[in-house]
């Protein structure tokens, strides 16, 4: 069954009503594994509520709220979910989350893409995720490459094909990063990271994870994304996470629970609050992100750390 451009342009989703509590977002920082070291002082406003100036948010959260489901696997999008790979994420924050509250998601396909039927089919879906008196909080994109549904835009019945994303910058090639931070996954960060909400049988199978090509079950690809963007907090924004605006990034190869990240972060010249970044698994010097880029806002009662961030 080949997927149907109209159908899913136009597929409906219920608005996503969800509330959390301050327990939910403890939950969120400890499946990335903040708090595996008691003693780290970046990590602990986002893990105990008792932190001096209260609990905080790792601004990521916002990419599990609001959240619809593992959609792409039901029969009727004629998607084939074996093949179906998470390409990139990006998020705009327009308003800092709070630790607890209700939002709202609203998500839709902005775009699909045909690439040819032997090199597959990129999907864009978008959620808007809105407070409860209306205000937006984020906009939040994620881009699916379709391994499986190539060619869709050839079948003729006026299936056309969509322009693609802007593309996101790369890093430096030949200079080295300003910052490395080095994070021990946990072995059972993805049965973890399921609580969240995407219960995609590959981060948990064996058998599946085998039919979809891999030894073992991956780690969700929003859990590296939201250890990437710990990484950058930890390292240049002095325990000032809440005010990351932007994150987006490229995944360009799996990551497996128990493996070691690390992110190298470089400075945007003249752009003091924005970075590029890319990550390695260690123990395979694998890159598993590229095309990073974290831009972070603040207010006018600002001073400057240590990584010369203003804070």
């Amino acid at each position: 069954m080949a997927i149907d451009y109209h159908y899913l342009k136009s597929k409906h989703f219920p608005p996503v009503r969800q509330s959390y509590e301050e327990r939910d977002t403890m939950l969120y920082a400890l499946t990335l594994g903040l708090g595996n070291a008691p003693l780290d002082a970046a990590a602990f406003p986002y893990v105990y509520e008792g932190a001096i100036g209260g609990l905080k948010v790792l601004p990521t959260q916002a990419v599990v709220l609001g959240y619809p489901g593992f959609w792409a696997g039901n029969k009727d999008t004629g998607i084939n979910a074996l093949k179906l790979l998470h390409g990139e994420q990006r998020m705009q924050l327009h308003a800092p989350l709070p630790a607890s509250g209700t939002v709202v998601g609203l998500n839709r396909i902005t775009h699909l893409i045909d690439k040819g039927a032997d090199r597959g089919a990129i999907m864009v879906t978008e959620r808007t995720l809105k407070a409860e008196d209306g205000n937006t909080l984020a906009t939040i994109q994620q881009v699916t490459f379709l391994k499986g549904d190539g060619g869709f835009s050839q079948l003729g019945a006026g299936q056309p094909s969509d322009k693609p994303l802007p593309s996101l910058q790369p890093t430096p090639e030949e200079i080295a990063p300003d910052y490395v931070d080095t994070w021990k996954i946990r072995p059972e960060a993805a049965l973890l990271y399921r609580l969240m909400g995407d219960f995609n049988p590959l981060h948990a199978d064996p058998a599946v994870a085998e039919k979809s090509g891999f030894d073992r079950p991956i780690l969700h690809g929003l859990a590296t994304y939201g250890i990437a963007a710990f990484a950058v907090i930890r390292q240049c924004t002095h325990l000032v996470g809440e005010t990351l605006v932007a994150f987006d990034v490229r995944f360009s190869a799996p990551v497996f629970p128990g493996e070691t990240l690390q992110t190298e972060i470089w400075r945007v010249p003249h752009a003091e609050n924005e970075f590029l970044l890319k990550a390695r698994v260690l123990e395979r010097d694998q890159l598993v992100l590229t095309h990073g880029r974290a831009k972070f806002g603040f207010d006018q009662a600002a001073t400057v750390d240590d990584c010369g961030m203003v804070t």
